[in-house]
């Protein structure tokens, strides 16, 4: 499932192997040096005019390393533009602020199926997809809400965790750090998928978004950081207290 969903990154980074290796060749030739540190030197002017012209007409295998040179490299750009494309389009359906939650079902950390229609337009949302349990900043972040959670109970606002690890994968988390929310087991990213949350290094890392909703099941507000782990807490909070 994973090489298909990512196939075009798949293809993009196995053709940037075998470009890397001519690119090196060619340089080397260019810049007349077998030492391997022009490979990370700055120069690229005269490796780019040799590329895209005849710099040494009568070298053949300048001309071969060039040639080879260029077939990769615009391969490996097809490649690129290829990925761009299908992960524009797997986005699609992205939430956006105006959008409806959509109706979904996701078993729980103790097994038990969750229906997202059993709050909705009956409380405050916090939905928020997180990449995996029990790593550095997913667990700053869930320990983070657990801290908030009496504050968002007085908005009235449900927390619900959303991750691909499994139900066994969520109890542990749960249980290690005393988490009393909802943490659903979204095996496969269907409902991320659903939700159209974006991915991070080009697609190696699963988004981590947190999407706030209203009573209606309206989306009122979207925070999404990879990095800012704990400012989703914040966000979230803030945006609660001023919808008041």
């Amino acid at each position: 499932m994973f090489i298909l969903e990512n196939i075009w990154l798949i293809l993009f980074i196995a053709w940037g192997i075998p470009l890397t290796f001519y690119r090196s060749k060619f340089r080397k030739i260019v810049y007349q040096t077998d030492s391997w540190t022009i490979n990370v030197k700055p120069y690229f002017w005269k490796e780019l005019k040799a590329l895209f012209g005849n710099m040494y007409p009568d070298d053949r295998n300048y001309l071969k390393f060039r040639n080879f040179y260029r077939f990769y490299l615009i391969i490996y750009l097809l490649l690129f533009a290829s990925y761009l494309t299908f992960n524009k389009n797997s986005n699609m359906n992205e939430l956006k602020i105006g959008s409806t939650i959509p109706a979904f079902s996701l078993p729980d950390q103790n097994g038990i199926l969750f229906d997202i229609n059993s709050v909705l337009g009956k409380k405050n949302l916090v939905i928020y997809f997180y990449p995996k349990d029990d790593s550095p900043g997913c667990t700053a972040q869930a320990c983070s809400f657990q801290d908030q959670f009496e504050v968002f109970k007085e908005a009235d606002a449900v927390i619900i965790g959303i991750s691909g690890q499994s139900v066994e994968s969520h109890k542990e988390f749960a249980l290690k750090h005393r988490l009393t929310f909802t943490l659903l087991s979204d095996e496969g990213n269907k409902i991320r998928k659903q939700f159209g949350v974006p991915t991070n290094l080009l697609g190696l890392l699963p988004g981590r978004v947190t999407y706030v909703a209203d009573k209606t099941g309206k989306v009122i507000y979207i925070f999404n950081s990879q990095i800012q782990a704990t400012k989703h807490v914040d966000e979230a909070l803030r945006i609660l207290k001023e919808s008041k």
